[in-house]
């Protein structure tokens, strides 16, 4: 195994000039990126819908097509889902990616071309681990296993060879046969549907290797851990995995989770921050800050639209060049999985233009996503009308943000809700609001699984006129103010508790 670290890092350290290449001609890569892009699917059923042959340049592709929501695209999608092939993309379409629900649907499926999983996502994952080698020179990260935190959907048939499930099992199902002789836990147990089950068996397995890195969200990576150490007794991760020494994290903010972290491990651990999703591998951290190196290379276009034109049927948007530091911009992808001018719903600011480089600032909606779980305002609504029309309560007021993880505590949402008509059992109110939010949003119900990674939410009515005097306190009185519904943060919800 150390051969292969030498061989292998040194491969990666040799990466890693043809890595930066990429971010000295940014705008020419993406030109060509596109191009290709606008080849590949001229002869899709797409293409023909929109006649991508007689696009000549990136001003006719913004003019002809309009910007698409998943709501817009899923007739296609579902196409595809049931056999359809050269819809969006001429290449065989075999799998989607489940992953949390729109305005209409509790999951969205997003398919995965060979060309993605290849070009975006794999790739991403070299380019990440060229970039810590050549910072690492002396790394002996390959000298042992990297644990993999998968998600908790299994794969799921489709018809007949096609299917689907959550992304990181889309990608361990794919990924190249030597990479299992390095990678942790083994392909059966990381697919397990039942959570609680693969917790145990990860647990176990994992906690006799030798374990050199860790990836994974930050609340399922926790709970991992937390068995760990009820299992081996130990209360430091460098006793049970000596040579630990990187931990690249992504799907939420990492704020609330670093003191955390720091106390799991006596010696230094690396961090790395990832940017990727069900769409594609959009983001990594490149030196010791934690703004993210946006990936121009990795079969992603990229449009930027000022959060100004937000809502508006044919809103403006930007290419790299035109981007400013001051601006915050929704992400407009089109991918070679046959996404076009599709609206991920993410935020970005950038904060440096040589190399570009940004950091996630939110999203085009309100919403919570403190650990995976991917509530969005609809989500929210769906559910509160759930749990009022069992109890029989009505709402005037309300909002909510994440508790974190601790020693002493699960992560969880807390909802302060001002009712005009409150519910004779607020108990039976808030299981009613879980279950309707599991109903709507399939990343929630997961996280929820079992109390495992999430507890049953904390609600908490408060007194009449509560939410009139925090718009008062911060001036915001009249119609056109309106109190937050959902927050990444506390900083709503704590101001909102100090005028109670």
């Amino acid at each position: 195994m150390s051969i292969f670290n030498t061989v292998y890092s040194w491969y990666l350290r040799a990466r890693y000039d043809e890595v930066m290449h990429t971010m000295e001609h940014p705008h020419e890569v993406q030109q060509r990126l596109w191009e290709g892009l606008r080849d590949k699917m001229a002869y899709t059923a797409w293409g023909q819908e929109y006649d991508f042959k007689s696009i000549r340049n990136i001003y006719d592709f913004r003019n002809r097509i309009p910007v698409q929501n998943y709501d817009q695209l899923k007739p296609w999608i579902d196409r595809m889902m049931k056999g359809e092939q050269n819809v969006l993309w001429p290449s065989e379409i075999r799998w989607f990616a489940k992953s949390s629900g729109t305005t209409s649907d509790k999951s969205k499926f997003i398919p995965v071309s060979y060309e993605n999983l290849e070009e975006c996502h794999l790739k991403a994952a070299r380019d990440l681990l060229s970039i810590y080698c050549a910072s690492n020179p002396d790394t002996k990260i390959f000298s042992g296993k990297g644990l993999v935190m998968g998600g908790s959907h299994q794969l799921n048939h489709l018809h007949q060879g096609s299917y689907y499930g959550d992304l990181s099992a889309v990608l361990m199902q794919n990924l190249p046969f030597w990479v299992h002789f390095i990678r942790t836990p083994e392909l059966s147990v990381a697919l397990m549907p039942d959570w609680e089950v693969k917790l145990e068996k990860m647990a176990k397995q994992t906690s006799e290797q030798d374990v050199t890195n860790l990836s994974g969200v930050p609340t399922w990576t926790l709970v991992l851990i937390e068995r760990i150490f009820q299992l081996t007794g130990k209360k430091d991760l460098h006793d049970v995995w000596p040579n630990l020494e990187l931990y690249v994290h992504g799907g939420v903010s990492f704020t609330p989770y670093r003191e955390r972290f720091a106390s799991l491990f006596k010696n230094n651990v690396n961090y790395l921050e990832t940017y990727n999703a069900s769409e594609g591998f959009f983001g990594m951290q490149h030196g010791p800050e934690t703004d993210l190196m946006l990936l121009l290379d990795n079969g992603t276009f990229y449009e930027f639209m000022p959060m100004s034109e937000y809502g508006k049927d044919y809103p403006e948007t930007k290419q790299l060049y035109e981007v400013d530091t001051k601006e915050n911009y929704a992400l407009v992808i089109t991918t070679n999985s046959g996404l076009c001018r599709y609206i991920l719903g993410d935020t970005i600011k950038f904060t440096s233009l040589k190399p570009y480089k940004f950091r996630i600032s939110g999203r085009t909606r309100h919403y919570i996503n403190a650990f995976g779980e991917e509530i969005i305002i609809e989500n929210a609504e769906k559910a509160l009308v759930n749990a009022c029309a069992k109890t029989g309560a009505t709402i005037r007021d309300y909002t909510a943000a994440p508790i974190y993880f601790d020693e002493n505590q699960k992560p969880t949402h807390e909802w302060l809700i001002e009712f005009e008509q409150p519910p004779e059992n607020l108990a039976l109110f808030t299981t009613e609001l879980d279950n309707g939010l599991k109903e709507a949003n399939s990343d929630y119900e997961a996280k929820r699984y079992k109390d495992l990674a999430m507890q049953l939410p904390k609600v908490q009515a408060v007194q009449a006129g509560t939410f009139q005097r925090w718009l008062k306190a911060k001036g915001k009185l009249g119609g056109q103010h309106k109190v937050p519904r959902l927050s990444n943060d506390r900083t709503v919800l704590e101001e909102v508790l100090a005028v109670m």
